[in-house]
């Protein structure tokens, strides 16, 4: 799995080179779509497996194709219609719905090299369902996608199973997409069902208004709250047992005079995580009440004194890798840049964290 992981960040590492340069569907096929299937397993040079251009009559139509169909013994088990990377996918899936019809195939796959839909018959069976139940973008892949990927892998693709978890799946993805967006901004629907588990009386328009930022207060708070109690656990396992750290973002953060509502920032549970690691590694170097943290569009800012000059560290979460650099240099280009997996791992880097407020704690107090 971990070979397999490698390989499609590999993947993803080469369509960001490539992907300004490729103009056509050809052109997207043969750079994106086929290595990402040979990354799957699949021949896709030998037609008895991976067939281009397989005909999928549509009624009174003959000669209808699609673009590839992945075949076991003559049987496509999976239909792949591509698109140009230049290309939005939401008109095309009308046309692989037809194909789908034709073929004794469980599962359609729609793809323009960067976004990826698999479709499935879990609404009625032999015909696609309108809504995909599963879709990932390969330029911000993460480890659940991997895993739903790696059921798609010639060794184990197995239809039963993939079949048996692809509606929960569905589901479960729709439903985290709806909460990301009520725990940001909640919608009057979602408000009003909230505020009738909480109160008794007339639910007026002006009530719900007036409860709208408490109820989004409150959902910004549970997340901190869950947050402070898994760093708390990763730092009891780690041999920190007597160290307990909380996040307070209303303390914690330092306002920024480019910050506004509609900046677009969200500060993310990793990204406080990362925060309460490197006030807890300090302790014995600085106050952890003289660390704050500053939040940017490309990067997370970890300051000394609510001083923006005085910065430390920044933390950088990218689509590919997470990382961190050092304020040990005058410019960036020769500071210290060191790469980690989750926020805990920051915990490694003590000595070159302590080493580099050192040298603000020592000149500037």
């Amino acid at each position: 799995m971990e070979k397999f992981s490698e390989q499609l960040r590999g993947l993803v590492k080469r369509i960001e080179t490539l992907k300004d340069s490729i103009t056509t569907e050809e052109a997207t096929k043969t750079a994106i779509v086929m290595p990402f299937f040979q990354i799957l397993g699949y021949d896709v040079f030998n037609p008895l497996e991976f067939s281009p251009e397989f005909t999928a009559d549509v009624g009174i139509k003959k000669g209808e194709k699609v673009d590839y169909a992945i075949l076991s013994d003559g049987v496509p088990l999976i239909l792949i219609e591509c698109k140009s990377i230049t290309e939005n996918l939401t008109k095309h899936d009308s046309q692989l719905f037809r194909y789908f019809g034709t073929t004794s195939s469980k599962f359609s796959i729609l793809t323009n090299g960067i976004e990826y839909k698999f479709f499935t018959d879990l609404e009625e069976t032999n015909k696609m369902d309108t809504t995909p139940f599963f879709t990932f973008n390969i330029l911000d892949i993460r480890d659940t996608h991997i895993q739903e990927i790696a059921k798609f892998r010639k060794e184990s693709f197995d239809i039963e199973n993939i079949t048996s978890t692809a509606s929960e799946l569905k589901y479960l993805n729709a439903l985290k997409s709806y909460l990301s967006i009520q725990f940001e901004t909640p919608d009057e629907e979602f408000v009003k069902y909230l505020v009738n588990q909480i109160y008794d009386g007339l639910k007026t328009k002006p009530l719900l208004e007036k409860f709208t930022p408490i109820i989004e207060k409150g959902l910004k708070q549970i997340i901190t709250e869950k947050v402070n109690d898994k760093l708390n656990a990763a730092l009891k396992s780690t041999g920190d047992s007597k160290v307990q750290v909380t996040i307070n973002p209303e303390i914690d953060a330092a306002p920024s005079a480019e910050k506004n509502e509609d900046d677009g920032i969200v500060t993310t549970p990793e990204e406080l995580e990362s925060y309460s690691i490197v006030k807890v590694v300090l302790k014995d170097t600085i106050s952890p009440d003289r660390i704050f943290y500053r939040d940017n569009r490309s990067y997370f800012n970890i300051m000394i004194d609510n001083n923006i000059r005085r910065w430390i560290v920044r933390v950088y979460f990218e689509k590919n890798r997470n990382y961190i650099m050092l304020n040990d240099a005058p410019t960036d280009k020769e500071r210290t840049i060191l790469e980690f997996k989750q926020p805990i791992d920051l915990v490694d880097y003590k000595d070159k964290l302590i080493e580099t407020v050192s040298q603000y704690v020592v000149v500037n107090n």
